[in-house]
C-alpha cells in the first residue's frame, strides 16, 4: 500500500497561536497546517513548546491567542461535550504508553471500547481487541500485564489501544523515548504502517532525528516559539543557521 496524502483537504490548521506560562513565552505566534494522510514531524530541543503544542490541538490547554482548527472545528470554541466528541477522533500516543499497570493487555485495549463505543457484544470487543493487536505484532500477548513487556512492546501496546477507537488523526508524543535504535525503528516501521493502512494524519513530536527522517512527510522545526524550518528533511536541515545546525550536529545519523 501507499501513502495518500490529500494537499486539497486540511486536517489541522493553526494560525497565530500563543502560549506563555507566567513570563516564560512558550508559543509565540506558530502557524501550521497539516493535510489529510500526512505524517508531519515536529522537531525542537526540550522544553520549546512541542508538546504544548499537541495539548492545545486535542484541547488538553487552551491558547491565549490564535486560532487552532482541527477537522473544520475550532477548539478553543467548543462546548465540552464537542471536545469530548472530538478527542474521540484523536489518537494520542503518550511517551510513556500510559498503560493500567493493574490491568492486562485485553484489559487495557477493552476499557477505551467499553467506555467510548455502546452496544458492542463480547464477540465485537474481542473481535476489535484481537485485530488492534494483530496490527502491532502482538496478539501474543493478550493475557500478559504491562509489567511482563518490553519498553518497546508497551509502546506498540499504546499505539493499539489508541487506534482501537479508529481515530483520524493520531498524536505521538515522544515516540522513541528511551528505547534502544533497533526498538526506535521498530516504532518508525509501525507508525508508517499506521499511517497507510489506517490513513490517519499524524503529528510527531520528536527530537530524535532518525524518527523524524524516517517517519515525516514533511517537517517543522520549532525554534525560539515559532516554525522557523518547514520542509522535506533535507530542505529544513540545508542552512547556515547555527540553531539548526547544532541541532543537527547533537544526533546522529548513520547515513
Amino acid at each position: 500500500m501507499k501513502k495518500s496524502i490529500n494537499h486539497d483537504k486540511l486536517i489541522i490548521s493553526i494560525r497565530n497561536l500563543k502560549k506563555a506560562f507566567g513570563d516564560l513565552e512558550v508559543l509565540r505566534g506558530v502557524d501550521l497546517d497539516v493535510y489529510q494522510g500526512e505524517n508531519l514531524v515536529v522537531l525542537g530541543r526540550s522544553g520549546t513548546g512541542k508538546s504544548v503544542l499537541i495539548k492545545i490541538i486535542s484541547g488538553l490547554l487552551t491558547a491565549d491567542e490564535g486560532s487552532v482548527k482541527v477537522l473544520g472545528q475550532e477548539v478553543g470554541e467548543l462546548s465540552p461535550r464537542e471536545l469530548a466528541e472530538l478527542r474521540l477522533k484523536i489518537g494520542f500516543s503518550f511517551q510513556n504508553s500510559a498503560l493500567y499497570d493493574s490491568m492486562t493487555v485485553r484489559e487495557n485495549l477493552e476499557f477505551p471500547l467499553v467506555r467510548n463505543v455502546r452496544n458492542l457484544s463480547r464477540a465485537d470487543i474481542n473481535r476489535e481487541v484481537e485485530e488492534a493487536l494483530e496490527d502491532v505484532g502482538l496478539a501474543h500477548t493478550i493475557n500478559q500485564m504491562p509489567s511482563e513487556l518490553s519498553g518497546g512492546q508497551r509502546k506498540r501496546i499504546g499505539i493499539a489501544r489508541t487506534l482501537i477507537l479508529k481515530p483520524e488523526i493520531m498524536l505521538y508524543d515522544e515516540p522513541t523515548a528511551g528505547l534502544d535504535p533497533i526498538t526506535s525503528g521498530e516504532i518508525n516501521n509501525l507508525i508508517n504502517q499506521v499511517q497507510v493502512q489506517h490513513n490517519t494524519t499524524s503529528i510527531i513530536i520528536t527530537h530524535d532525528l532518525t524518527c523524524a527522517k524516517s517517519t515525516g512527510d514533511r517537517i517543522a522545526m520549532l525554534l525560539d516559539g515559532q516554525f522557523q524550518r518547514q520542509g522535506s528533511f533535507a530542505e529544513v536541515f540545508d542552512s547556515q543557521d547555527e540553531r539548526v545546525k547544532s541541532f543537527y550536529d547533537y544526533n546522529f545519523i548513520d547515513g
